[in-house]
């Protein structure tokens, strides 16, 4: 009876080992197609995703792509604002107008794009122009509303 028992430890034991081998290579296979993978992303990565593109059935225009970010920058932004409670208001329309401050040092900048230098200048300088009117309009607003809330929690006079 225990050599019975030895002998089905035995088969048992070698399939477990022809399952180890199996999983073995299965890994290695799956080790060296990551390795090609990441060999062909680090000579070229937009190789891949423009195959990738071209079999789920054509490149995606940059447009598209653009524009449904900025689709999406605008939910996340409404659900960011609405959800922000009074107590945090004033910090943030601090934070809101150093960004829009940076705005306008590169809309100065655009604006003063030298005219001899192409085509896309006098585009840079129209739209450099409009980004330096909204974000002083935005410092303006927020200054403005920041000073509205601040006077909310002054003591009132009589």
């Amino acid at each position: 009876m225990t050599d019975l028992t030895q002998v089905e430890a035995l088969e048992r034991a070698n399939a477990a080992a022809d399952a180890a081998r199996e999983a073995a290579n299965a890994a290695q296979t799956a080790a060296q197609a990551a390795q090609s993978y990441a060999d062909q992303i680090a000579a070229g990565g937009h190789d891949i995703a423009i195959q990738a593109a071209a079999s789920a059935g054509g490149a995606i225009e940059p447009f598209v792509f653009l524009l449904s970010v900025f689709v999406m920058a605008i939910f996340v932004g409404y659900y960011v604002v609405w959800s922000v409670t009074p107590a945090l208001h004033t910090p943030l329309m601090a934070v809101t107008n150093a960004i829009s401050s940076v705005i306008v040092v590169g809309a100065l900048l655009a604006v003063g794009v030298d005219l001899t230098s192409g085509d896309g200048a006098i585009m840079a300088r129209i739209f450099g122009f409009l980004a330096l009117i909204m974000a002083s309009v935005n410092i303006f607003g927020g200054f403005l509303v920041t000073s509205r809330m601040l006077a909310m929690y002054k003591k009132k006079q009589r």
